[in-house]
C-alpha cells in the first residue's frame, strides 16, 4: 500500500511540475514574449539553483539571447517574470510610474523572518512611512558623523596588513573584518576590532548571515518555487542564534541609553529618533559630496510616525547590517582585485591619493575632491555591481508597449514581476564599448556625462533606491584610499586573471578567491 502511496504521489507531483511549466510556455508564447524554455520546478534557475552558475551570470545570458527586444521572459521555478531590456522602460517603472510598481518581491514574509520586516520588504504606504521616516538617517549631514569611525577601522586594518607585508593573502576575510567593525562601531557604538580579536561574537554570528548553508539554500529555493508550503513551515532563512544577537543588542543598547540619557552618533541613535519622530533632516548638501553613484532621495510622502514594535527596529538595524557588510566588502574585494591586474589604474590613484595627503586631512568635506578614487570605484560597481536587478512588482493593472515592432502589448496584473538590469545593462557593448575591461576613465568628469541614463544603477533607481548609498561609498572610500596610499597592490601566484564568479549564493566573489600580496610604498 505505501508502495502504490508513494507512486501515485510521485505521479502526481511529476503531472502537476509538468503542466504548469507547460502553462508558463504557453502564456507566455500568447502573449507574444520571448523566452529560453525552462524546466520543470526550476525554469530558467537549474543552474543557480544548483550552484553551476552565477545568478549574475543567468540572467545576463536570457538579456542577451533577445538583443532586439524590450523585454523577454524569464521564468523563475513556475513564475513567468518580465526581464526589460529597454532603458526607457525601466525609467517608467522605477520612477515615472512608480506608482504602478511600488513593491520589491515578497522573500520572506514579515511574521516569520526578521529580513521581512525590513524597509526593502516593506509594501505599500508602510514601506512609505518607513523610508520617509527613516530617510533623515542617510543624509550627509549624518554620514558626516559616521566618517572618523570609519577612519578608526581602516588605520586597524593598515596596521594587520603591515604586520603581513610580502605574505600572499585571500583578501576575502580582511575586507570582511573591515565592514564588519564598521557596522558595529558606526552602527551599534560596539568597538571591535576583529584583526586583534579574530574570534569575537560580532563577526562570527555576522558570518552566518551569508555563509549560505544548504538549510538557507533549502529554504530560499522553497520561498522562491513553493512560497505557499515555506509560509505553511514558517522556514527562516536567518538564523535563530543570529536574529536573537541582534535583538538583544538593539534592546540592551536603547534601554541602557535611555536610563542613561547617553547619546552616541551611531544609528541605533537614529534609530532611536526615528521611532519617537524627532530625527530631522540638516541636509543640505548634493551628491558630488560623496560620489557620482550616490542615489539621490526622489520620495515626496505626507507621514506620521506610527508606534514602532521592537521587531521593526531589529528589522531595519539587520538589513542596515547586512547590506553594509556583504555587499560593501563584495565591491572593496572585486576592486583590489582589479587594481592588482590593472597596475596603471593603480599608479595613477596612488598619484592622486599621495598628493592630496600632502596637503590635506582626509574629511567629508574634501572626499569627494578625490575624483580618480570616485572613478576606480565606480568601475569596479559597474563591471562587479552587487544589485544585480531591480526587482518590481506591480501593484494595479499596466500595459507595457509591444515588446518588438508589430508586436502585441503586455497587460501587466497585480502581482506580476519585472525585472530591470542592472549587471546585463552595465556589461552591454551598446552601452559600456569593451565592457570586460577595467577602465576607470569611463567615469572622468569629462565622460561620463555620455554615461546614458540607467545605464549605471549600482544602488537601483527611482524611490526605491539604496537609502544607505552615502554610506556605503564613504566607506568604500576609507579603506581604498588607506590601502593605496600604504601599499602597492601586486598579483601573486594564485592571482585569477580572468575573474569568474563563486556560483554558491547570489554575493558577487570571485571563483578562486582574491590573492594579493601588499607590499610597502617607498
Amino acid at each position: 500500500m505505501l508502495v502504490e502511496l508513494l507512486i501515485f504521489l510521485f505521479t502526481f507531483l511529476l503531472g502537476y511540475f509538468l503542466y504548469n511549466n507547460y502553462k508558463v510556455h504557453k502564456t507566455l508564447l500568447k502573449k507574444d514574449v520571448k523566452f529560453i524554455p525552462g524546466l520543470p520546478i526550476y525554469g530558467n534557475t537549474y543552474l543557480t539553483t544548483h550552484n553551476k552558475k552565477h545568478m549574475s551570470d543567468e540572467i545576463t545570458e536570457i538579456y542577451n539571447a533577445f538583443p532586439n527586444e524590450k523585454y523577454v521572459g524569464f521564468i523563475e521555478g513556475s513564475t513567468p517574470i518580465i526581464l526589460i531590456r529597454d532603458l526607457e522602460l525601466t525609467k517608467l517603472i522605477t520612477v515615472k510610474h512608480f506608482d504602478y510598481f511600488v513593491d520589491h518581491k515578497e522573500f520572506f514574509p514579515a511574521d516569520v523572518d526578521i529580513l521581512g520586516k525590513s524597509l526593502f520588504v516593506m509594501k505599500g504606504d508602510r514601506w512609505r512611512d518607513m523610508r520617509v521616516t527613516l530617510s533623515p538617517a542617510f543624509t550627509g549631514s549624518k554620514m558626516r558623523m559616521m566618517l572618523p569611525y570609519m577612519i578608526q577601522v581602516a588605520n586597524n586594518t593598515i596596521d594587520y596588513l603591515k604586520e603581513h607585508m610580502g605574505d600572499e593573502m585571500d583578501v576575502d576575510d580582511v575586507i570582511r573584518r573591515y565592514t564588519n567593525d564598521v557596522i558595529a562601531l558606526a552602527g551599534f557604538g560596539l568597538e571591535v576590532n576583529s584583526f586583534k580579536d579574530m574570534n569575537n561574537e560580532f563577526f562570527r554570528i555576522g558570518q552566518t548571515v551569508f555563509n549560505f548553508t544548504l538549510w538557507q539554500q533549502i529554504v530560499l529555493f522553497l520561498y522562491v518555487n513553493f512560497p505557499f508550503i515555506a509560509k505553511k513551515l514558517k522556514l527562516k532563512f536567518v538564523p535563530e542564534k543570529s536574529e536573537n544577537f541582534f535583538r538583544h543588542i538593539v534592546i540592551s543598547t536603547m534601554e541602557y541609553r535611555e536610563k542613561n540619557k547617553l547619546e552616541r552618533p551611531d544609528m541605533i541613535q537614529l534609530l532611536m529618533e526615528a521611532s519617537k519622530g524627532s530625527l530631522k533632516s540638516t541636509d543640505v548638501s548634493n551628491n558630488e559630496e560623496v560620489g557620482f553613484a550616490v542615489a539621490e532621495e526622489t520620495l515626496s510622502h505626507q507621514t506620521q510616525v506610527n508606534k514602532w514594535t521592537v521587531d521593526d527596529l531589529v528589522g531595519q538595524v539587520f538589513l542596515f547590517f547586512s547590506a553594509g557588510f556583504e555587499t560593501t566588502a563584495s565591491t572593496l574585494v572585486m576592486c583590489i582585485h582589479e587594481l592588482a591586474l590593472n597596475p596603471n589604474a593603480q599608479e595613477k590613484l596612488y598619484q592622486e591619493v599621495q598628493n592630496f595627503q600632502e596637503k590635506n586631512e582626509l574629511t567629508y568635506e574634501n572626499i569627494g575632491q578625490l575624483k580618480y578614487l570616485d572613478c576606480v570605484l565606480n568601475e569596479t560597481l559597474r563591471k562587479w555591481s552587487p544589485a544585480i536587478i531591480m526587482d518590481r512588482v506591480c501593484v494595479k493593472p499596466y500595459e507595457l508597449p509591444p515588446p518588438r515592432e508589430g508586436g502585441k502589448p503586455y497587460m501587466l496584473k497585480p502581482g506580476d514581476i519585472v525585472y530591470n538590469m542592472v549587471n546585463a545593462v552595465q556589461m552591454d557593448p551598446k552601452y559600456y564599448p569593451e565592457p570586460t575591461k577595467f577602465d576607470p576613465d569611463r567615469f572622468s568628469d569629462e565622460n561620463k556625462k555620455n554615461i546614458a541614463p540607467f545605464t549605471f544603477s549600482p544602488f537601483g533607481a527611482g524611490p526605491r533606491v539604496c537609502i544607505g548609498s552615502r554610506f556605503a561609498l564613504l566607506e568604500l572610500k576609507v579603506l581604498l584610499y588607506y590601502i593605496v596610499l600604504n601599499f602597492n597592490i601586486q598579483k601573486s601566484e594564485n592571482t585569477s586573471t580572468n575573474i569568474k564568479l563563486r556560483t554558491e549564493g547570489f554575493v558577487i566573489r570571485s571563483e578562486k578567491g582574491t590573492w594579493v600580496k601588499f607590499q610597502k610604498r617607498i
